[in-house]
């Protein structure tokens, strides 16, 4: 998480995101709301999915910032939930950069909390992490 000069003076705001095998580096620049993933559109790379698109922007709404920052992110690994929950901790993080009176109330709705849960190791012996093979009697 660091502060860097952008190539036109503006203040850029950096925050690094993770959850299960996702990794957000997500970038706030001073701009119009616009949201741009690996690229693309961010609403058209989360495929115009509610859900994910509010979770992402949630911690701006928080703090009425939605149409003040640009969110500029790079998400690798995982699938669009990882990803999706990755760049929310990620703009979380960029938003407590830009101002520490930000994280009281982010801190409330939980957004600086990295999720912890990840995909269980396959156990020998079993199908899957805990599935067992059938059991027969006789």
């Amino acid at each position: 998480m660091q502060v860097a000069e952008a190539n036109s003076g503006r203040a850029v705001y950096w925050g690094t995101g993770r959850r299960k095998s996702a990794v957000a580096r997500v970038r706030l620049v001073p701009g119009e709301g616009k949201f741009v993933v690996n690229g693309k559109d961010g609403e058209l790379y989360f495929q115009f999915n509610a859900n994910y698109l509010g979770a992402i922007k949630a911690p701006l709404e928080t703090l009425g910032l939605e149409s003040e920052y640009d969110i500029l992110v790079k998400a690798e690994g995982g699938g669009l939930t990882g990803q999706a929950d990755s760049i929310r901790l990620g703009v979380a993080r960029a938003l407590c950069q830009l101002d520490p009176d930000n994280r009281p109330p982010l801190k409330t709705e939980g957004y600086l909390t990295r999720d912890p849960r990840a995909k269980e190791r396959k156990k020998y012996g079993l199908h899957k992490a805990r599935k067992a093979p059938q059991y027969s009697k006789r």
